[in-house]
């Protein structure tokens, strides 16, 4: 196993954690580190503006929010969201 030199490991901005395969993820123009993809998800994955659930895949979208399922879509007052069947 490959180790990286002293001072070249990079911190997880989301746990703290230095780990020599630390990646980085460029975000309209912003720079973050994380250590896996649990703490990236974490990070910068949407919300949904209704239950406050992480969207991890396909969630729905209207104007700049972002919904976990059709349900909370209506809940928020967007009644044209319809899951898939």
């Amino acid at each position: 196993m490959w180790l990286a030199p002293p001072g070249r490991m990079k911190e997880c901005e989301v746990c703290g954690n230095h780990y020599d395969k630390a990646f980085e993820v460029i975000v309209d123009g912003g720079s973050h580190v994380f250590d896996c993809f649990a703490c990236a998800v974490q990070a910068l994955a949407p919300r949904c503006a209704t239950c406050g659930t992480i969207i991890i895949g396909h969630g729905m979208e209207s104007g700049s929010d972002f919904y976990c399922c059709a349900h909370c879509a209506r809940a928020a007052g967007i009644g044209q969201m319809q899951d898939r069947v």
